[in-house]
């Protein structure tokens, strides 16, 4: 599930992120690289004790913003994570020089196996070009 979120930015400040689908729902951003994963932070921490509600679609978000989106603001999906904070046991079949090398990887970087596959994953996630 994505929801719309509207950024902008005036000069000199951080980018500003707003879900006209999930009222009440903000977040911000110093660079460019940190609106998604702080987006998706937002949506998580505000549907964490409540149903997430179903999101209307690009195209009615364009409808809302287009006053914003005529200033200079951009629509941008963002997925919605549910259940971050539980881990679930997965079990993946990889070659092994695969894994060998994943590992090694891992380890160069100070990570378990888990996070760094976490970690790829979500940056194939949220960048998928």
């Amino acid at each position: 599930m994505h929801y719309v979120a509207v950024i902008d930015k005036d000069p000199g400040s951080a980018y500003g992120v707003r879900f006209p689908e999930v009222p009440g729902c903000y977040s911000a951003a110093d660079s460019f690289d940190d609106i998604v994963p702080n987006a998706i932070e937002a949506l998580s921490l505000f549907f964490e004790d409540c149903e997430p509600a179903p999101p209307h679609g690009i195209e009615a978000v364009r409808e809302q913003a287009a006053g914003s989106i005529a200033e200079g603001a951009v629509l941008m999906m963002i997925p919605y994570v549910h259940d971050r904070k539980r881990v679930v046991r997965v079990n993946l079949s990889l070659e092994k020089g695969f894994v060998d090398t994943l590992d090694e990887a891992a380890r160069m970087r100070g990570m378990t196996r888990s996070a760094f596959v976490q970690k790829a994953a979500t940056r194939e996630i949220l960048d998928p070009a």
